[in-house]
């Protein structure tokens, strides 16, 4: 067979192919599984050694220079489209360039920022501290008996190990062993915020199996009820940036503070909406409970190493989650959670909408 004049009008057919459709025919033709020279290929396992010893370098060699002779010619024709359509389309550079898609910070984060930035300003640290608990600072070094409720499995996460002191595992309940872990590695005076995720079980509308709360705990010399509804009055009225926020202290119960207080706040009835402020004594309007409160109970302190005698102090809970829903109008936790991001667009903020004290902890959405 003349493979030279073969490949000869292989290469003159590849060099006169127009367009990359008919170039890929001519690679179908000459090189696909039923193509010419591929059949060509096939038929080296019919030949004896020493044909094949001839024959092969001259077919493999004709595949060689039709395959380069293919390539060139599509590089040469996708040179020449780019060209074409270079000089047939033009950008207009005045145009704005499109929007690049932004993510958002979320209202758990923001409203975290928020609290962190009035408690800095009224002399608090942020004190962090494990998610998975022993249950010796979760609820017995808070004096919560065995009995308690909240020490029962339909209400707290356990692990079925334990550590090595023997004392049963769980996820946190609430983010009072900050508090105590702090208090047994820094001793007194304390001023301190503890924000993070907490873990109960509990499902439904206004109630996830995680959410996220912050206390905080002041322990000095000479503390008393009046030193805590101050504080309590001074970040109410800073986060929700309202002069008129009244707070009425109720009387309670927890086992970690003696005496307890439920904090509500009044709000105002406007176009048939609850808003947070106003006086309800003077006019429309009622009390809503936003978190409970209250003097460390001696036999807390006394767990900390410290002498009850000497120090004192009051610790508060807020739910961060409940607060964020308050503020900017969401009406259902879940949400939070579900990662849509048509509804982190419409409430997450701009990474730039750092709260401030100056510039207002609100900082727009």
């Amino acid at each position: 067979m003349d493979y030279a004049a073969t490949g000869q009008e292989a290469l003159s057919r590849i060099a006169e192919a127009s367009d990359l459709d008919t170039l890929e025919a001519l690679r179908v033709e000459f090189l696909g599984k039923q193509g010419s020279i591929s059949g060509l290929l096939k038929t080296l396992g019919k030949l004896d050694p020493e044909e094949r010893k001839v024959e092969g370098p001259k077919i493999h060699g004709l595949r060689e220079s039709v395959s380069d002779a293919l390539g060139a010619r599509r590089d040469a024709l996708e040179t020449a489209a780019l060209n074409a359509r270079l000089a047939s389309e033009t950008i207009d550079l005045s145009l704005p360039a499109p929007e690049a898609p932004r993510g958002t910070v979320h209202p758990i984060s923001q409203v975290m920022d928020e609290i962190a930035e009035i408690f800095a300003d009224l002399g608090f640290s942020v004190a962090t501290g494990p998610e998975i608990e022993d249950d010796w600072h979760n609820f017995t070094a808070l004096n919560m008996p065995e009995s308690h409720p909240a020490r029962a499995m339909h209400d707290t996460f356990y692990f079925p190990d334990r550590d090595a002191k023997n004392r049963e595992m769980l996820l946190r309940t609430h983010t009072s062993p900050v508090q105590m872990r702090t208090m047994l590695a820094q001793g007194a005076p304390l001023r301190i915020i503890a924000p993070g995720r907490v873990y109960r079980s509990d499902s439904d509308a206004t109630h996830t199996p995680m959410f996220h709360q912050v206390e905080g705990l002041v322990i000095d010399k000479d503390v008393h009820l009046g030193h805590l509804k101050w504080t309590l009055e001074t970040f109410l009225k800073a986060f929700f940036e309202r002069e008129d926020i009244v707070l009425r202290l109720r009387p309670s119960y927890f086992p970690f503070t003696e005496p307890s207080v439920e904090a509500d706040i009044g709000f105002t009835l406007i176009d048939g909406k609850r808003v947070i402020g106003g006086d309800p004594s003077k006019g429309e309007g009622g009390w809503m409970e936003v978190l409970g409160s209250g003097m460390v109970n001696r036999r807390v302190i006394e767990f900390a190493g410290l002498d009850p005698d000497e120090w004192q102090g009051f610790a508060f809970g807020i739910g961060i989650d409940r607060l964020a829903m308050l503020k900017y109008g969401m009406d259902d936790l879940r949400a939070f959670f579900d990662g849509d991001v048509r509804w982190l667009s419409h409430y997450g903020f701009s990474a730039l909408d750092v709260p401030t004290l100056s510039g207002g902890v609100g900082t727009p959405a």
